[in-house]
């Protein structure tokens, strides 16, 4: 999917966290890539193309936004216009960090078109939107899909209509997400990203709802290539998301920590690293001498012994020098030859 198959690609969704402000949206940019993050993601959409008005609210917009509005207005009072986003696309390349946004409608696909985003984001919820996928697929580019609430079955079937409209599966990138805003650990199952990697595309990743950032990183742990993580500007500003995002230092610490894991994992080659290797002789042992050894005398189990440094003969010698005599005097304690 990326250039560098070994980096992880960190998503920074910004989503609608900017409650319709551009100048909240503005900072967010600028947070984000302070952060280290390769992207900034955001939210498009026409909300009355997205949402009909007899929707009802999530259990989690109703506790964080109350149940007085409908999920269209809530939708109509955080999003920015169309308009908004080839600014903030030109801000992204001024301040050296990538420009995604997902759109949610058809309007909002061909907006994003000239922007020139690096990646196709798809949510979840549009992940059995037969119009949609298609429309995203005559599009072309590389494509990131989101499989929240969805069984393997329905993330295959997407699949299979973005390959055949152009999309082939080596620039599609799954990411397994559970749809639920904190998602509570025991629905994690980062597991599922095995089940993801049996449909052959060219990457899994993790789209993360959890509060904290320990999950993201166990999940590039376990291969995860590409990690999406929601942000704010700040918990306590109203709406639906913000409580289940990070603060700009909590989403610093989480690409940090994402890049640490990166350098761990290695190459999966069990060698001697060139950071342990000068602690061998310090820390393996040698054959040497219990008592004082007189030159021809029989090295037996009572008169030679294992103790550190390392940079004698081996232990793993052992038999080979029991029995045989010694070829000089060596002092207690002193390295045995042979």
């Amino acid at each position: 999917m990326n250039s560098n198959a070994d980096k992880v690609i960190i998503i920074a969704e910004a989503g609608v966290n900017h409650n319709a402000s551009m100048e909240m949206a503005r900072q967010m940019v600028v947070e984000a890539r302070k952060a280290g993050a390769d992207y900034v993601k955001f939210q498009t959409a026409v909300p009355e193309l997205v949402i009909s008005t007899i929707a009802p609210k999530a259990e989690y917009q109703k506790e964080t936004t109350g149940e007085g509005q409908s999920q269209l207005d809530m939708c109509r009072a955080i999003h920015l216009p169309l308009s908004a986003y080839a600014e903030l696309a030109d801000l992204c390349r001024q301040e050296g960090i990538g420009f995604m946004s997902t759109p949610f409608d058809l309007v909002s696909v061909d907006t994003l078109v000239p922007l020139g985003m690096d990646y196709w984001k798809i949510p979840s919820g549009e992940i059995t939107n037969l119009p949609y996928l298609r429309k995203i697929a005559s599009k072309g580019g590389r494509v990131i899909l989101s499989t929240g609430m969805s069984t393997l079955d329905e993330v295959e079937n997407a699949v299979v209509v973005l390959e055949k409209g152009g999309i082939p599966r080596c620039d599609i990138a799954l990411l397994h997400c559970t749809t639920q805003y904190p998602t509570p650990m025991e629905a994690v199952n980062l597991r599922a990203m095995d089940a993801l990697r049996s449909l052959g595309c060219g990457a899994v990743g993790y789209s993360d709802h959890t509060v904290g950032i320990e999950v993201p990183v166990a999940a590039v742990a376990m291969g995860a290539k590409v990690i999406e993580k929601h942000f704010t500007l700040d918990k306590n500003l109203p709406g639906p998301d913000h409580r289940a995002s990070l603060d700009p230092a909590e989403l610093a610490a989480m690409v940090r920590a994402v890049r640490n894991i990166e350098l761990a994992m290695g190459d999966g080659d069990k060698c001697v690293t060139a950071a342990e290797a000068p602690n061998i002789e310090v820390a393996r042992k040698s054959i040497v001498a219990a008592r004082d050894i007189r030159k021809g005398e029989v090295l037996t189990e009572e008169n030679v012994t294992v103790k550190r440094p390392g940079n004698g003969i081996s232990p793993m010698l052992w038999d080979e020098v029991i029995g045989t005599c010694a070829v000089d005097d060596f002092p207690y304690d002193s390295l045995i030859r042979i």
